[in-house]
């Protein structure tokens, strides 16, 4: 493509506050209209970054509903690692016209704005600099029209932002190729419109960027991926060999992954025939039906959904739990209640999940915090689900899920699969009686028989209504209340058997600090900010309920402790104080909910709320 000839001419305002570059260390946000392929424009700008070497995050905000309203796509680039979402973008590209009044105004003193020269109204501001480049052109030089016109449209903001960050066309090449899987074709005509672009800034732009990346060592040897693609690549490894779902944002790139990369690594080796099924229920009633079905004939069954989801296998669910049957639900959380925010993140399923089921229900939960873990966890979820046989959630956000993180190639399982207590037909024969659900272990966990077992004792009826340890229908008070009791003893045993948390500790820390899943970024920044401030902390991270001795022990440590989560009502605040009520007056909850990805700021300022307000009240005890 030749360089725009009748290009405008772009404008520099205003310089940075300051004649030092910064480098690797600032955040972008690309603001766009939603349905105008601007996800491959913005990957390819995150993957170039990333394959210099530099740290990078990208989160996508986008609308749930009508095509065309807004969309924001946050980059974060940290020399120090740093992944949490930041209030504040230095370098904005506005391709929204109907947004940049306000993208404008957001952006802090000295940012810098990219904007589409085309626009027919702009905002004002002398203390940022504001760089308007034509799109129109571009477009037209590439001859596409329609839908591939404005694809191609947004490769513009990808030549001038790599002129102006300093990124290597090679890099943009490298990260399209990835992105289009070789197809050199789709990544040729994207590239010519970005060298065009590359060159027009080139020619054309008379701004100095301070803001720079530059070649670091800090992502050799790691890979980007999705929390969804992680947990069902993980499932794979865990032995899942049916699936049933129903689509529902934010899980539906999760069985998305699953049926990527089951008919590629799960073909038997001689015939070439599927060992396993993925099927579109016609709604999340059907489709945990179908996995109690499957993991009570002894598949590694699951399914993966959200809030709105969860409440229609509440039912279910309970049959799980009350017939001891195994199966996994991941839980990618969205903001509730209703259907809320259906494309923003939360942690709002926790205290639902935890009792879900009418009755006396208690559920194994899982908290993976990152894309390493939600691979792990798609292991252990199924070991857990068949060690205790009962239905296992795993509940990840819309933030870890659909958003890409870099990470360590993920490590093969070292253990094999473990299914639990199941008994063979050699081993009736040895034993001679067979009782689905006697203790026999005093762990509260019984013994089950799976169909095919061809012993005449290996047969059992699995019920949901009131049943003796022989399986058979009984509403005589004793047995149900032995049977209620040994659920319960079961479930402590279940405390020894989720994944242990994560605990950092720090002398002389002033507080201590607990939270799950993917909050711990924005502490994990927020303790670095606090701890230059010369406050240190402890801190732990939950990967499971129910609690152990581990977390009693941590909380005990310390005289106070803000249990920092992504809801309105503090969640797991409010099950720590139920598990732990000993201890419930040592528990601060610092809640908060606006359907974004928590950021250090916020902890920082609502810790430092809770201090001084602690230091007042001292002071006038």
């Amino acid at each position: 493509m030749a360089v725009i000839e009748n290009a405008v001419e772009a404008t520099a305002v205003a310089q940075p506050p300051t004649d030092k570059p910064i480098i690797n260390d600032f955040a972008i946000v690309v603001a766009t209209a939603n349905g105008t392929g601007s996800q491959t424009a913005n990957m390819a700008l995150l993957r170039a970054i990333f394959k210099m070497g530099v740290p990078v995050n990208g989160k996508n905000i986008f609308p749930s509903n009508i095509q065309g309203l807004p969309t924001w796509y946050h980059i974060r680039v940290s020399q120090d690692g740093y992944t949490a979402r930041r209030e504040t973008n230095e370098l904005l590209v506005a391709f929204n016209e109907t947004t940049i009044y306000q993208d404008v105004r957001d952006l802090p003193p000295g940012g810098l704005c990219l904007y589409n020269a085309d626009f027919r109204s702009l905002p004002t501001r002398d203390d940022v600099t504001m760089v308007g480049i034509p799109v129109r052109p571009f477009v037209a030089e590439s001859g596409l029209k329609g839908k591939l016109g404005d694809y191609i449209a947004n490769m513009v903001y990808v030549g001038a932002m790599a002129y102006l960050l300093g990124v290597p066309l090679a890099k943009i090449d490298e990260a399209l190729d990835v992105h289009f899987k070789q197809r050199r074709k789709f990544v040729d005509s994207n590239m010519a419109v970005v060298r065009a672009a590359y060159q027009w800034a080139n020619d054309n732009i008379v701004y100095n960027s301070l803001y720079r990346v530059e070649p670091m060592a800090a992502t050799a040897g790691k890979m980007l991926i999705t929390g969804n693609e992680a947990a069902a690549l993980g499932a794979v490894f865990g032995g899942v060999s049916f699936a049933a779902w129903y689509p529902i944002t934010p899980s539906t790139s999760l069985i998305d992954a699953l049926n990527d990369y089951l008919p590629r690594l799960r073909r038997d080796p001689e015939t070439g025939q599927a060992t396993y099924a993925v099927v579109q229920a016609e709604d999340e009633l059907a489709a945990i039906g179908m996995i109690l079905g499957a993991g009570w004939s002894g598949a590694r069954a699951m399914t993966a959904t959200s809030g709105p989801g969860i409440s229609l296998m509440a039912e279910f669910a309970g049959l799980g739990y009350f017939s001891e049957t195994p199966a996994v639900i991941w839980n990618v959380q969205r903001v509730g209640p209703s259907t809320g925010l259906p494309t923003r993140t939360g942690q709002g399923d926790v205290l639902f999940t935890y009792y879900l089921g009418h009755g006396d229900t208690l559920n194994v939960i899982l908290f993976p915090a990152s894309v390493a873990e939600c691979f792990e966890f798609g292991v252990t979820a199924f070991d857990l689900a068949d060690e205790l046989q009962t239905p296992v959630f795993v509940l990840s956000d819309l933030d870890l899920g659909m958003n890409n993180w870099m990470t360590e190639p993920f490590a093969y399982p070292e253990q094999p699969m473990n299914r639990g207590k199941v008994v063979t037909a050699a081993d009736l024969q040895r034993d001679g009686r067979f009782a689905r659900y006697l203790d026999v272990d005093g762990d509260g966990i019984p013994y089950r028989t799976l169909p095919g077992n061809p012993h005449p004792l290996a047969a059992w009826f699995a019920r949901g209504t009131g049943h003796n340890e022989h399986a058979v229908y009984s509403e005589k008070p004793q047995d149900w209340e032995n049977n209620m009791l040994r659920l319960r003893r079961k479930f402590e045993t279940a405390r020894q058997l989720v994944p242990d948390p994560i605990i950092q500790e720090e002398a002389d820390a002033a507080f201590g600090i607990i939270a799950f899943g993917t909050t711990q970024y924005a502490i994990d920044e927020a303790r670095d900010r606090l701890a230059k401030q010369g406050v240190a902390t402890g801190f732990m991270r939950l990967r499971g309920l129910p609690i152990n001795d581990d977390v009693r022990a941590f909380i005990g440590r310390y005289e106070r402790l803000y249990v920092v989560e992504l809801n309105r009502d503090g969640q797991i605040h409010k099950i720590l104080q139920t598990e732990a009520p000993e201890q419930a007056a040592r528990l601060v909850s610092l809640a908060h909910m606006d359907g974004l990805p928590l950021t250090a700021r916020w902890v920082v300022e609502a810790i430092a709320a809770q201090e001084a307000g602690r230091k007042e009240q001292t002071s006038d005890d």
